[in-house]
């Protein structure tokens, strides 16, 4: 028998002949289980159950779309593009495994399609060889400029140096991947924070993006991540990684309502041209089963 997505279970609970309290209940559950959260389902339900009082809705079609609008309220979207007249450095954050070196790379073929020719990936994860060696593959298979040092050299001076093979040749975007080990929280602060300074300095003003890369699979634990990073450095944005079938994808509403934080790409396959712009409308949708 095949399993019933996410989406189905939420589309079949509005299809219930009677809206009541057990409806209002399941629907909490099911939120729940698609990592919105517990108190961020409980507060959700409850203003869809205020609205719906106040508004006499009792249609299937009307309570979905009072819900969409609720959650539409939390979910964020920003356009990201490289200023055309500077160097532009987009440092790329997150935890390992969540797919930000492939992220890297998909960036970096997204705006080459576009048209932009100066573009440099720069290996900044220099605590795993496998890292600086993906990175390298990418670039040869995208036909883009790495930029890296030897294993356990310093991030920043990567970061240094791809800015300055960057801006030789005029306006451009460095894409600097970087480390994601949270289990020493401290220490990865303050390598952030080293690197921080350097992209501050070598950007072009108003050119510095600070990108966090989540895995859609791993909800809440999304969510602490995007805390301890954005509490790290101040994040700009987020990429959504392996939104496929597997993925509930509550976490974009969670990340939204708690710390107002604006998702620019989602990644949905493994191939290079796997990435677009994130889509709020489409997002909801999608997760409630419109």
């Amino acid at each position: 028998m095949a399993k019933v997505s996410f989406a189905e279970k939420i589309k079949n609970l509005f299809k219930r002949s009677s809206i009541d309290s057990d409806f209002f209940e399941d629907l909490t559950d099911n939120l729940i289980e698609g990592d919105v959260g517990a108190k961020n389902a409980f507060e959700i339900v409850e203003l869809l159950e205020a609205e719906c009082k106040k508004e006499h809705l009792s249609e299937q079609k009307d309570i979905e779309n009072a819900l969409k609008i609720i959650l539409m309220k939390y979910v964020h979207q920003i356009d990201l593009q490289p200023e055309k007249d500077g160097t532009n450095i987009w440092m790329i954050l997150g935890v390992n495994g969540v797919g930000k070196t492939t992220s890297v790379a998909k960036l970096g073929y997204y705006f080459k399609r576009k048209g932009l020719d100066n573009l440099v990936l720069a290996s900044a994860d220099t605590f795993r060889a496998a890292a600086i060696e993906q990175l390298n593959m990418h670039g040869e298979r995208t036909g883009l400029r790495v930029v890296s040092h030897q294993h356990g050299s310093d991030p920043a001076a990567v970061v240094y140096d791809a800015a300055d093979a960057c801006s030789a040749k005029g306006p451009g975007l460095v894409l600097a991947d970087t480390a994601g080990r949270l289990h020493n929280k401290e220490n990865l602060v303050r390598e952030l924070q080293k690197i921080n300074k350097i992209c501050m300095e070598k950007a072009s003003p108003s050119c510095y993006k600070k990108i966090l890369v989540l895995d859609a699979t791993t909800g809440q634990n999304a969510l602490r991540q995007a805390e301890a990073f954005n509490e790290a450095v101040g994040l700009d944005a987020v990429i959504l990684t392996k939104y496929d079938s597997t993925a509930k994808g509550g976490v974009a509403i969670s990340v939204g309502k708690e710390l107002d934080l604006p998702f620019a790409f989602v990644c949905d396959g493994e191939k290079y041209e796997n990435i677009r712009p994130f889509n709020a409308e489409e997002y909801i949708s999608a997760f409630i089963g419109l």
